[in-house]
């Protein structure tokens, strides 16, 4: 009885089985293969040719039959079970009608479906010296199902939604969504993938002049921040707000850095350096992922626009090819 005890959490912890479907698994439920062909043997020499173990779970009044592939601890936990379980009566399927052996019955008798919930799940946390209850509730065997489900969901090569609900042998992905919850982790792995600050923000280096901010000049209007193009050092305030920041058209507020200013400006101790995100609009991210075109199409829409100094670019006569804002990568 105790290997009875020791064999049966099994099939719905590894196998991820429903309470009304592991007990009518029969003898001869696992099968091995290697390479798509099946191959017999005893179950160590099996994993040796890194086999791959197959339950076969029968058809239930809800749902058909179906083979899914386990761990193959599962596969040698039911040999083993299966050396050793002593000789039963067959019992008829009253599904199909068929004289049947089933794997789990003891003493001419077939497990109940509660008895894992009853039974075992009690005499397990009693042994290992955890509660039989925690917040959400009763530790049932749905729990393992749905633990499992979590698992394969958040794993780094997860399974997708069909994939998963085949594994499980659900008839809706409805019923698999409510089984399978996204983790934190996994989320935020998405997010990072989808690249949203990659693609929608870039950074520019900015010069704080600290003496400016300190002495009161930059309340009197004196340029305190210099955000880098490249070409040159913008002052504008509200750099973020320009239409032209992406492809500067080189107004009064603009510093080339050539300049003796900007020397002057590179020259002094007292600046701090800083990061500054900028969201990109559609435009220029085109200009950004696209190249000269998208650049091109840009400045032309931008080319009757007021500067922050107030000219447009054509009355500033501006060159006509500008410098996209430089990226810096962290």
């Amino acid at each position: 009885m105790q290997q009875f005890l020791n064999f049966l959490p099994l099939p719905q912890g590894h196998g991820s089985l429903r309470p009304t479907r592991w007990p009518r698994l029969r003898i001869g439920s696992i099968r091995w293969q290697h390479d798509g062909s099946e191959i017999m043997g005893d179950s160590d020499q099996v994993l040796a040719r890194d086999a791959v173990c197959l339950l076969d779970v029968p058809a239930h009044k809800t749902g058909t039959a179906f083979t899914k592939p386990v761990d193959p601890v599962l596969g040698q936990a039911l040999d083993a079970w299966q050396a050793v379980r002593p000789a039963q009566p067959k019992f008829t399927d009253r599904r199909t009608g068929e004289l049947v052996d089933w794997l789990f019955a003891f003493r001419a008798r077939k497990v109940s479906t509660s008895y894992i919930n009853n039974t075992v799940i009690p005499v397990l946390c009693r042994k290992a010296g955890v509660p039989a209850a925690d917040v959400r509730g009763k530790i049932t065997s749905h729990r393992a199902r749905s633990t499992i489900a979590s698992q394969l969901c958040n794993a780094k090569e997860p399974m997708t939604l069909f994939e998963l609900q085949a594994w499980l042998g659900h008839r809706s992905p409805q019923s698999t969504q409510f089984y399978a919850k996204i983790s934190p982790a996994t989320l935020t792995r998405a997010y990072d993938d989808a690249g949203y600050f990659s693609r929608n923000m870039r950074t520019v280096e900015v010069l704080v002049d600290r003496d400016a901010v300190a002495s009161g000049a930059a309340a009197a209007g004196e340029p305190w921040q210099h955000y880098d193009l490249g070409h040159g050092y913008c002052t504008y305030t509200f750099f973020e707000q320009c239409p032209h920041r992406m492809a500067c058209a080189k107004c009064d507020f603009c510093t080339p850095k050539d300049s003796s200013k900007a020397q002057l400006l590179e020259a002094k101790d007292n600046l701090q350096r800083m990061l500054a995100a900028i969201p990109l609009t559609d435009d220029e991210k085109a200009a950004v992922d696209d190249g000269n075109a998208a650049l091109g199409a840009l400045l032309g829409r931008l080319a009757d626009v007021p500067t922050p100094a107030g000219p447009t670019p054509r009355q500033i006569s501006a060159p006509p090819t500008a410098t996209l804002l430089p990226v810096i990568r962290q």
